[in-house]
């Protein structure tokens, strides 16, 4: 199959690509940097400078879109605010109207979404089918989604990725909140009741990987491990794995002045069930938050 994928020096996309190759997938990048990514990818992975030279997707069999702006990268100013909804909306809009010009369309769109699609839901059990709050991430996703279902039709299947947090051995979320523990200042956020929704990088690539051969499952999907925990016990777990103290609070006042409006990201949270993922029968590597923490620590 022609994998096209946008967001694939990333951290899901850099560990997706080596899966794809290795099963004699043919892989295109869309990446705005050709010289870094070149650096960074397999030779064997074809670049794309811009979408905006095609005019349909005819050849692609699969389009995999991952690319956003790092949700937690800076304050969430007005400015901000905009950059985060713009790198996502327009590269997915784009390649919907893509695959609406083609005359023979990729089978499938994966494309990203994120767990924050259904705001701080406190101690509400989720899964696929329950509607989010009207804050900022899920206005974000929500829209994202949306324009993503616009490719669906007889021809193309859309599979829609609410991500939680990835657990990976470098990069993404874990690699900020290392820092604090390695320093013997890591412990809850806030109250540390908020429940964390996880996945280990593993689970993640392996089920987009499960997801393109699965006809069935269609629409959004939760990208969650299926034991989810709350902050406390994140932060005692992942104490443990590093073999250092989480004893440090830090108080929920604190987050919101060094952070403002994203501070919700660490104080809020969502209880999701994989309740697609299990239904069709993926199964986990990582169920459970402790051996998963131990294998990226």
């Amino acid at each position: 199959m022609h994998i096209l994928l946008t967001g694939g020096t990333g951290l899901i996309g850099s560990h997706l690509i080596p899966l794809l190759l290795a099963k004699g997938d043919q892989v295109s990048v869309v990446t705005r940097n050709p010289i870094q990514a070149r650096q960074r990818l397999d030779k064997r992975v074809t670049l794309w400078s811009d979408l905006q030279q095609h005019t349909s997707l005819d050849g692609i069999d699969v389009v995999i879109n991952l690319a956003g702006e790092p949700i937690a990268a800076r304050r969430w100013s007005q400015r901000q605010k905009t950059r985060l909804c713009q790198s996502r909306w327009q590269i997915t809009a784009h390649i919907a109207a893509l695959i609406k010009a083609s005359t023979r369309p990729p089978q499938l769109l994966i494309s990203g979404s994120a767990s924050g699609f259904y705001g701080n839901s406190g101690d509400l059990v989720l899964t696929e089918e329950d509607a989010g709050h009207q804050e900022f991430t899920h206005q974000l996703c929500a829209r994202w989604e949306a324009l993503a279902e616009q490719a669906a039709s007889a021809q193309t299947r859309v599979c829609l990725l609410r991500t939680g947090v990835v657990l990976a051995k470098s990069g993404g979320a874990l690699s900020k909140m290392k820092l604090p523990f390695r320093l013997g200042l890591g412990g809850p956020l806030g109250n540390g009741r908020q429940y964390l929704p996880w996945i280990h990088i593993d689970d993640m690539v392996n089920a987009i990987m499960w997801l393109i051969d699965q006809p069935a499952v269609s629409g959004p999907v939760n990208m969650v491990a299926p034991y989810g925990v709350r902050n406390a016990q994140f932060a005692a777990l992942l104490g443990q794995a590093m073999h250092r103290p989480a004893l440090v609070r830090m108080p929920a006042a604190a987050l919101r002045l060094l952070m403002g409006e994203s501070a919700i990201l660490l104080l809020g949270g969502q209880y999701l069930l994989p309740k697609k993922l299990n239904d069709a029968g993926f199964i986990f590597r990582f169920r459970e938050l402790a051996p998963a923490l131990a294998d990226v620590v």
